[in-house]
């Protein structure tokens, strides 16, 4: 199977949502997100694909969000877009696309939903099991 990760080496999430990917014995294209932004049209095929609207494809946290009035309810998908292309920090990850299907992986074991089953027992990098010792998803 193949699998592409919209990736921030410095996030928790995206370092933990790899991990899982590569627990699945899948090696995925890592596209370092914030170096190599996708364009416009792949930003908005994401966005739908996951199944989002824009704006909660938008990262708040640790982002200028709040000082660029991102939280204007009347700003447009557009506008929305806008800021996330001029400042791809805005963009929240990590977005991963496989065969069977797209999701924005926060938390990092959404991404168990568009992968092949894994039933090896795996800890995220804190320690939270996400799949128990008997191969169950701990939800």
């Amino acid at each position: 199977m193949n699998a592409t990760i919209y990736h921030n080496p410095a996030c928790g999430t995206s370092r933990n949502t790899l991990a899982l990917i590569r627990h699945a014995g899948i090696e995925p294209t890592v596209i370092e997100y914030l170096r190599q932004p996708p364009s416009r049209e792949r930003l908005i095929e994401l966005i739908a694909a996951a199944g989002l609207g824009t704006r909660e494809a938008l990262r708040q946290k640790g982002t200028p969000y709040a000082e660029l009035g991102l939280d204007d309810p009347s700003l447009s998908d557009d506008q929305l877009l806008d800021a996330m292309m001029a400042d791809p920090v805005l963009i929240n990850r990590p977005f991963v696309t496989t065969p069977l299907g797209t999701r924005l992986c926060r938390p990092s074991e959404v991404v168990l939903d568009i992968l092949p089953a894994v039933t090896r027992p795996f800890a995220k990098e804190d320690g939270e099991v996400v799949i128990d010792q008997d191969g169950r998803r701990v939800r």
